[in-house]
């Protein structure tokens, strides 16, 4: 997508700070930071979507997050812990719509945190949760077996 900053990021036309590269995904620093260190991984190819994803992409993209927090434990930045954040559509808060997997770490006290609504705090009765199980369930069940997989 021409317009797309992520896609000018890979194609070099966006200054980034790269920290690993490969045919599927790149990682770059965030020019946001939540705390020093903090990471974005993305697809080399446009996804606005986690769905639109394939899965060998996917499941790659998490393959390198894991080696990102470990290399962030290992790297000497202040590290206690290590959060991974992907938004997946605007309701959720994804402001740059291409699928992006932030890796930051994390230390007490560092102030960030996320806020839970009222409705968290209520445990739904267990038949509501068997209903929205039985929705995912079926839709599940409809997919192909090399999509589940």
């Amino acid at each position: 997508m021409s317009d797309c900053l992520f896609c000018k990021i890979v194609q070099g036309k966006v200054e980034a700070t790269f920290v690993y590269r490969d045919d599927l995904v790149s990682v770059f620093m965030d020019t946001q930071p939540i705390n020093p260190g903090h990471l974005l991984i993305i697809p080399n190819r446009h996804s606005t979507y986690l769905a639109d994803l394939s899965p060998e992409t996917g499941m790659h993209l998490f393959r390198i997050a894991q080696q990102m927090a470990q290399a962030i434990r290992r790297s000497g930045i202040p590290c206690e812990g290590v959060n991974f954040f992907l938004a997946d559509g605007e309701v959720a808060s994804q402001e740059i719509l291409h699928v992006h997997l932030h890796v930051f770490p994390r230390t007490k006290n560092d102030g960030f945190g996320l806020k839970f609504g009222e409705a968290y705090f209520v445990k739904p009765p267990r038949v509501k949760l068997e209903v929205a199980a039985e929705k995912i369930r079926k839709i599940v069940k409809q997919a192909a077996p090399a999509e589940r997989s």
